[in-house]
């Protein structure tokens, strides 16, 4: 590699360092920024929604598989870490751990069952199984509650440090900095993941799979591998969810839920990591400020979808990149009119 190149890549790795730093301070400053509990709660809301969006991303935009069924896994995720803490008595963290796993087991069966299958076959496959899940969280009554919920759910336990304060996760501060601090830590790993031979092998199936095979590269395992990742993500969100809002009905996790995390990815940028985390913000504080519109909030909110979907494909991501283009050519042209 040339020095030049080298240089190059420095440079971007040096970038997205101070990225990722400015990311954690503006984290850090917004429950301080945000003092209303009602804006506090939904900058919870984004946090969880970002875990949900880079999780579906990662088997959407990087392994190409289109998964309909996101909502099971973040259900699966909730059901399972509350139902082991009131039924079984088990420490909370040690049930944000076995949600995960058994919402990533559950992505990794799906995929297993479903590796023939590809596009609107998988979509479909995968929605049949949202289906499915929704059903025995609505109808196994005897476990589940069914319509009529678990309600009582208890926050994370506190923390208590030798000489400094409790720190309580009743308070929503606490609570955006312990769900904000975790979908930036699940970035991280996805980050890494994404710029190893992981990613490359995955976005190589993504593009052809049958091309992908003939350079030895093992597409059924990468794709379980992605649906497993992924969908372990939607469980922790699911803990999360559930620890939060202290109530868990099946409603929650229905089949919408789905089609609003894929709007999330689509909006912000498929295949960019970072573009899902935009368009996860985007779409759940665009629905807030739009409030005040009333019932026609909702013809503002599909009329804004629409638009971003006609005219922006590539998403946030690709406007921002439009954007600094023309910022960049700005200086050259002033530059000509000055000679001239």
């Amino acid at each position: 590699m040339s020095s030049e190149a080298q240089s190059a890549l420095a440079g971007q790795s040096g970038n997205r360092h101070w990225w990722l730093l400015v990311a954690a301070v503006v984290g850090a400053v917004l429950p301080f920024a945000f003092q209303d509990s009602y804006w506090r709660t939904n900058l919870i809301v984004c946090a969880l929604n970002v875990m949900l969006a880079i999780g579906l991303d990662f088997i959407l935009g990087y392994a190409g598989q289109l998964n309909l069924g996101h909502s099971a896994f973040y259900g699966i995720g909730a059901y399972a870490s509350t139902l082991l803490i009131m039924k079984l008595g088990v420490p909370f963290w040690m049930a944000f751990v076995f949600a995960m796993v058994l919402s990533g087991a559950a992505g990794m069966a799906l995929s297993i069952f479903a590796v023939r299958l590809r596009g609107h076959y998988l979509a479909i496959a995968s929605l049949g199984f949202a289906v499915i899940v929704h059903q025995v969280l609505l109808n196994w009554i005897s476990l589940t509650q069914g319509p009529l919920g678990i309600y009582a759910i208890k926050p994370p336990p506190d923390i208590a440090l030798p000489g400094l304060p409790v720190i309580s996760f009743s308070n929503t501060a606490n609570m955006f900095y312990l769900v904000a601090g975790f979908a930036f830590l699940f970035y991280l790993l996805l980050d890494q993941l994404v710029r190893s031979p992981i990613g490359e092998a995955l976005t190589a199936i993504r593009e052809d799979e049958i091309s992908a095979a003939s350079f030895g590269i093992n597409c059924t395992a990468w794709k379980v591998f992605a649906f497993g990742v992924g969908s372990a993500l939607a469980g922790a969100a699911g803990a999360f969810y559930a620890s939060f809002v202290g109530t868990l009905v099946p409603d929650a996790f229905i089949i919408t839920e789905s089609f609003t995390i894929l709007a999330m990815v689509i909006v912000g940028g498929m295949g960019t990591l970072i573009g899902p985390v935009w368009g996860a913000i985007l779409l759940t504080i665009l629905p807030e400020l739009l409030r005040g519109f009333g019932d026609l909030r909702l013809v503002l909110y599909g009329a804004a979808l629409t638009l971003a979907v006609l005219f922006m494909p590539g998403g946030i991501v690709q406007a921002g990149q439009m954007l600094r283009k023309r910022l960049g050519r700005l200086p050259a042209a002033t530059n000509v009119g000055t000679r001239q």
